[in-house]
């Protein structure tokens, strides 16, 4: 028995369209590791996730999606972060899992957080690209997005698009679009690599290092086994999602060409020496 949905056929499995708002992590999240180190609190409004030595903590999305945008409020690790990595992604499971990867890595007090994205299909990556950030993203909350569609991937931060990942089939490069994925987040030590190539260790004197989340929204497709729709086909269908237009805007390709500019500090596509037989094929293609 096949299910239908938006164009795929999956063995009994299918999706619904649902629109989550700010609602509460206990309903929607599981505290998956790190035993008292991860929390909710302030009736389901706010998460922390926090680090010592012993251990990091996680957590993780009741349910899976596939396709939508996910937005999230973090505010990380204040202070000496060096060493720490606060992992922020969507993922399925297995080896030849799909993942689209927020990485905040962290740094000596005054100095820049590093967000690193990646993008991985069919439990390959090796796609990453690096940003610094334009503000202190430990002294408020900001909002970092993804949005999964068929056409692209889209990384945000606080509504500014900051990468564009274009669904490249057409020239044989894979892109996830039938592997649903949850939702996950770790606060985890990783000074062998995280700083400075990891010539920064954490400070254990300052543990313990904590990051915070908050007003987590979801307007996606989930995944379930049992039923056999998709969502209506009314105005709110999922064809006519805003996060399935099939290309940016012009204010947010100005906005993404400015993030580009001033600062991104790696792409894999532009590394020749990384990829001395030539770039990926999907690095020839336009990045809007």
């Amino acid at each position: 028995m096949g299910v239908f949905c938006n164009g795929f056929s999956l063995f009994l499995i299918a999706c619904s369209m649902v629109v989550v708002a700010s609602g509460s992590f206990y309903q929607d999240f599981d505290l998956t590791w790190g035993d008292h180190r991860a929390k909710i609190f302030n009736g389901g409004q706010l998460l922390s996730l926090s680090l010592d030595k012993v251990s990091g903590s996680g957590f993780k999305s009741k349910k899976e999606y596939l396709f939508g945008r996910i937005d999230m409020q973090l505010k990380l690790v204040a202070g000496n972060s060096a060493g720490t990595v606060t992992a922020y992604y969507l993922s399925s499971q297995g080896p030849t899992h799909d993942e689209i990867d927020f990485e905040f890595l962290g740094n000596l007090t005054g100095d820049p957080y590093i967000l690193h994205t990646n993008v991985f299909t069919q439990g390959k990556g090796n796609r990453e690209q690096q940003f610094y950030l334009w503000f202190d993203p430990t002294r408020n909350f900001h909002t970092y997005s993804i949005i999964w569609s068929q056409q692209h991937i889209v990384f945000l931060v606080d509504n500014f698009p900051i990468r564009v990942f274009k669904n490249a089939e057409s020239i044989g490069v894979p892109f996830p679009k039938s592997q649903p994925m949850r939702i996950y987040s770790s606060l985890w030590n990783a000074d062998d690599w995280a700083t400075r190539g990891g010539l920064v260790k954490t400070d254990w004197t300052k543990a313990p290092f904590t990051a915070y989340y908050r007003n987590f929204k979801a307007d996606a497709c989930t995944w379930s086994y049992g039923t056999s729709s998709c969502g209506s086909r009314s105005s709110s269908s999922f064809s006519d999602r805003a996060w399935q237009t099939n290309a940016l805007d012009a204010p947010s390709r100005r906005r993404l060409r400015w993030v580009q500019k001033y600062f991104m500090i790696y792409n894999y596509c532009a590394d020749l020496k990384r990829f001395p037989q030539g770039l990926p094929p999907e690095c020839r293609r336009s990045r809007f």
